[in-house]
């Protein structure tokens, strides 16, 4: 693992030769430099991240050099050391561009705790930045629906992006991809370099959710040991996501509806008003008229969640997507597992479409996921699939005159196997009853389950 380098600059020997032997115990690389002229040259060749930088230098002085070092590397980070130091001189450092500033005569701990505050806001810095950059380049996720339902949710969903401000309320099942919609509409919007927060609300205490959306100011509770920003003023200029919330309970529902009416909270504890500028974009899978008849959900909120409503259609209500969808997800795990899964066979296709999935989308990707680890084969096959929905698809009633061999034609060997595969795990395994589903006598069918290895 690369070390952490440390410039050191400064006249005087002992001071170099000091800072250079605590730097090294402390796992830091460390060059040194005894003018202006020699740290920016070292500067240039060793590229160090941070450099203890002594105010009063021979020939070019350390604010020269302050700001010299930023234009070779506008990210190094500068901590200014003198012995003549003044809140003036403090104050014209920061202003170009120096970290902190450490007076002489310095204690070795303190000069410890400052470098390493400093590397760490340095790497948050550099992580925002590169998160921003992904996020930028990553654009909307991908939401795939050639279905009549879907077509009319992608055209919503790219309407609503355009405008910053809409309210937004998603409602489906659960595993129709609720988040994936929020996330679409955050990342196609002016917003998309702001941060996205989510936060299930029905995951969180209701005791703990106001802290969490609102924040809290030190000594609010027993356990506010410190003041802590909420995610509404975390995520201010982009967008949160309040999952599951048709799980809020009623007074907290009150405290939301504040919020929305004019974009300003205080935190627990706290008696200032904070203005924030975030989207809310909500999701249930509740039926929140029913919750609102039934007392458990404010209509003054729902009204104010749903200015624009958009309805996210079960899976079984979009059959075509079904199949473009496992498509997709088989490419997606061929890939993160190195396997070579392409397609899915005819058979294991027609049980797909055929199933209900009550978990959705989900549950689809699941399955695949499964299937890939599991499976050997270039396709899909049935064998690769769940029992659940082998066997509720088998139970669909078929008749052969509807049959039609498929041009890349079957192994006759694959279906006698998956036959009798299926008639035992419907029955339970009684043999009997498995045998009479095939319309075949018990012997010949205890011969056929020697041959697949079923019956030892």
């Amino acid at each position: 693992m690369r070390k952490t380098k440390i410039m050191v600059v400064d006249d005087e020997h002992l001071i170099r030769w000091s800072l250079e032997q605590n730097l090294k115990k402390q796992g830091y690389e460390v060059c040194t430099a005894g003018t202006g002229e020699d740290a920016l040259r070292l500067a240039r060749e060793e590229q160090p991240e941070l450099v203890l930088l002594d105010y009063h230098l021979p020939g070019i002085n350390g604010l020269e050099v302050l700001q010299r070092l930023k234009e070779i590397d506008e990210e190094i980070i500068v901590i200014m050391v003198t012995a003549q130091g003044g809140l003036e001189t403090a104050v014209n450092t920061m202003r170009h561009g120096a970290y902190d500033y450490i007076n002489k005569p310095f204690n070795l701990d303190e000069m410890a705790i400052v470098i390493r505050k400093a590397l760490e806001t340095s790497d948050l810095r550099r992580e925002v930045v590169q998160l921003r950059s992904e996020h930028k380049k990553q654009g909307p996720p991908q939401i795939l629906g050639n279905s009549k339902h879907m077509k009319t949710v992608l055209e919503m969903m790219s309407k609503v992006a355009k405008s910053d401000a809409a309210t937004v309320l998603v409602q489906g099942e659960s595993g129709t991809g609720k988040e994936l919609v929020a996330k679409y509409i955050h990342f196609a919007s002016n917003r998309a370099e702001k941060p996205f927060v989510a936060i299930n609300c029905a995951a969180v205490p209701a005791t703990l959710l106001e802290s969490e959306l609102f924040g809290h100011e030190k000594g609010a509770f027993t356990d506010a040991k410190a003041s802590k920003k909420g995610l509404f003023e975390l995520a201010d200029g982009g967008t949160v996501f309040l999952d599951e919330i048709g799980d809020m309970e009623i007074g907290m529902q009150a405290k939301l509806l504040r919020f929305l009416e004019d974009r300003t909270f205080r935190r627990i504890g706290g008696s200032k008003e904070i203005p924030v500028d975030v989207r809310i974009v909500s999701a249930t899978n509740k039926d929140l008229i029913k919750a609102i008849e039934d007392k458990s959900f404010r209509n003054d909120l729902y009204y104010r969640l749903q200015v624009i409503p958009i309805f996210l259609p079960a899976l079984r209500e979009r059959k075509e997507d079904i199949i473009p969808l496992a498509n997709h997800f088989i490419d997606l795990y061929s890939k993160e597992f190195n396997k070579s899964m392409k397609g899915i066979s005819s058979m294991a296709e027609k049980l797909l479409i055929e199933y209900n999935w009550p978990g959705n989308i989900r549950e689809l990707k699941n399955v695949i996921e499964r299937a890939i680890i599991l499976g050997t084969d270039e396709n899909l096959l049935l064998e690769n699939l769940p029992l659940e929905i082998v066997a509720k698809a088998s139970t669909v009633s078929v008749p052969m005159a509807t049959f039609k061999l498929p041009p890349e034609g079957i192994d006759i060997e694959e279906v006698e196997r998956e036959l009798i595969k299926q008639s035992l795990e419907i029955t339970d395994w009684n043999q009997s009853k498995a045998a009479k589903k095939l319309n075949l006598g018990i012997d010949a069918f205890r011969y056929r389950m020697k041959k697949f290895g079923f019956l030892k």
